[in-house]
Parts: C-alpha cells; structure tokens; sequence
C-alpha cells in the first residue's frame, strides 16, 4: 500500500518569538552563517542515516547521490 506524501501540520507550525529573534538579530553575519551550517550539516547526517537504514543495499555512493539530490531540491 503506498503511503500518502506528507503534507505539513500547519496547525503545529512554531514561530520564533520575540526574545529569540532579538538574540538572532545581536549575532554577527558569520554567526548566523555557523548556525544555518550547523542545521544543514545536522540535516544531511539525519537524511543519510534514514536512507541508510531505508535502503540497506544502496552502495555508498548511491545514498550521497541521494542526499544531495534531496537537499538541492532537485537540482543535482
């Protein structure tokens, strides 16, 4: 049976609030930039070991492709 595709819960959707935006706002540039590459990189660790365990006989190369593919939105 295939499953239906996920759609968001809008009705769970979290919103920054104020007192963390204003942290936000106080770091620098490169700090922002550290944390968005810490999410992403947090991110691909997640993806890759979910398609390592989905799919156990793709080689290693198979699942990086995969990884990025889904990452880039396609665009790889």
């Amino acid at each position: 049976m295939k499953k239906a595709p996920l759609s968001p819960d809008l009705s769970r959707l979290e919103m920054l609030d104020d007192a963390m935006a204003d942290v936000l706002r106080r770091k620098t540039p490169a700090e922002r930039l550290g944390i968005a590459f810490g999410l992403w990189r947090s991110a691909r660790r997640m993806l890759t070991s979910m398609l390592r365990s989905m799919h156990p006989d793709w080689s290693e190369d198979q699942v990086n492709r995969e990884v990025a593919r889904r990452l880039s939105h396609g665009a790889v």
